[in-house]
């Protein structure tokens, strides 16, 4: 029996496919491109009833890819910036005081439409009165550092 390599450029990149979504993309979608590239080559062996044919695609395309696609599919994916959430939004907002702040003193301030305890922050003198206009200058746990 002769071994149709048709079938092994097809189920290999089936395999590939199958390992990178069962892992979660552990690979960065590398082996989902490879084995496409895979898949290709052994379809279109099969098409044209020539093996070596679909060896030299799928040969060629995961060097292409690898060449040059990896570069262009890695800063696609990692392409984000930061954006602050939660109480690393905070910082740098302004806040009324709600509540006298001092340094042993916690008290409250207002910032958006949400109350924060607060202490004046290092270095910071004070203390701060209420209808004080104050900045976050840092955040420690859930007390805002004030300045």
């Amino acid at each position: 029996m002769r071994l149709d390599w048709n079938w092994v450029l097809l189920i290999a990149g089936a395999l590939f496919i199958l390992v990178e979504v069962a892992f979660g993309g552990f690979a960065g979608f590398d082996l989902v491109l490879i084995g496409t590239a895979f898949m290709l080559g052994g379809a279109l062996g099969m098409f044209v009833h020539n093996p070596t044919l679909g060896l030299v695609v799928a040969s060629a395309l995961c060097l292409i890819y690898i060449a040059v696609g990896r570069r262009w599919v890695r800063a696609r994916f990692t392409m984000h910036r930061h954006v602050p959430s939660n109480t690393d939004a905070l910082v740098g907002q302004r806040g009324m005081v709600t509540v006298r702040v001092a340094e042993h003193e916690p008290g409250q301030i207002k910032v958006r439409d949400e109350i924060w305890r607060a202490v004046p922050a290092p270095g910071t003198p004070g203390p701060f009165e209420s209808g004080t206009v104050v900045t976050v200058a840092g955040v420690d746990g859930v007390t805002l550092q004030v300045r």
